[in-house]
């Protein structure tokens, strides 16, 4: 009997889009006890929220959004701030990554003595690096960018030492047969094989990234999303925290599906899942 209503390729989406309604209206139920909504917030107070960041002028349903909805134009700046620290982590992380870890695969008598070093930082709490970051390069964008690169570059990095270290002999020994030499086979081989790892590391490293630039924000800046959900949990203003929470959640799944738009375009030359179960 189940297997008449389980998710299909056809209404998966609607299943979606039903889970999230229910998890809406669980919420607003469980927000009608006052002692709850001060700790879960009410998510009709979180959509005001983020109604009156985006409407200038506080243009709104005020039916709907019973507090006063006042227009915030500096969400812009605050959003514009978070999203440009999180977008030069993630590139800048990705070139170093990705340089490294072909470097490092096609080296590996450098790669022996530099094991050590690598797993030793991987394994360190990165974090704790961001009071040094902002000694070094101020409390501006770039100690968050640090921060944040730091925690992207390992994820990419070790993608890529893996998917070069897998590339199968043969696969080599043929294409050095006919003759290919060592930049042939970077573009031909190793490239090809890496590449479904990079792009499987950098959907993860999307949130890492913002991860690192609302982290540097929380412990010193004057702007951003992470400032602005400081600032309210500072007065304990959960709903204001929970829309800062929402607006960073849109734009990462926005950015994630930028990712995935491209990876489809790259990877065409890739079977896809059921062709591979027709086969």
């Amino acid at each position: 009997m189940w297997h008449h209503i389980k998710p299909s390729d056809s209404n998966l989406r609607i299943w979606q889009l039903g889970l999230l309604v229910v998890m809406l209206g669980a919420w607003h139920l469980a927000s009608r006890d006052q002692q709850i909504a001060f700790f879960l917030g009410e998510p009709i107070l979180v959509a005001g929220r983020v109604w009156s960041w985006f409407m200038p002028f506080g243009l709104g349903p005020s039916m709907l959004f019973p507090e006063g909805l006042k227009g915030n134009a500096n969400i812009y700046i605050h959003l514009g701030t978070t999203l440009l620290e999180t977008v030069l982590a993630f590139g800048l992380g990705t070139v170093m990554g990705l340089a490294c870890g072909l470097w490092l695969a096609l080296a590996p008598t450098i790669g022996a003595v530099l094991d050590p070093y690598i797993k030793a930082a991987n394994s360190m709490p990165r974090v704790i690096l961001a009071p040094i970051f902002a000694l070094w390069f101020g409390l501006g964008i770039w100690s968050k960018v640090a921060l944040a690169i730091t925690l992207v570059f390992f994820v990419v990095f070790f993608n890529v030492y893996q998917g070069v270290k897998e590339v199968s002999p043969v696969v080599l020994a043929n294409a050095r047969m006919l003759g290919a030499n060592q930049r042939q086979l970077l573009r031909t081989v190793y490239l090809p094989s890496a590449t479904s790892w990079v792009f499987s590391s950098l959907h993860t490293s999307v949130g890492l990234a913002f991860v690192g630039a609302v982290v540097g924000e929380y412990l010193g800046s004057a702007r951003g999303v992470g400032y602005l959900i400081l600032q309210a949990e500072g007065t304990f203003d959960v709903n204001t925290v929970f829309a800062g929470i929402v607006v960073l959640t849109a734009f990462a799944l926005l950015l994630d599906g930028i990712v995935g738009r491209i990876e489809e375009r790259l990877m065409k030359w890739q079977p896809r899942t059921g062709d591979t179960e027709k086969l």
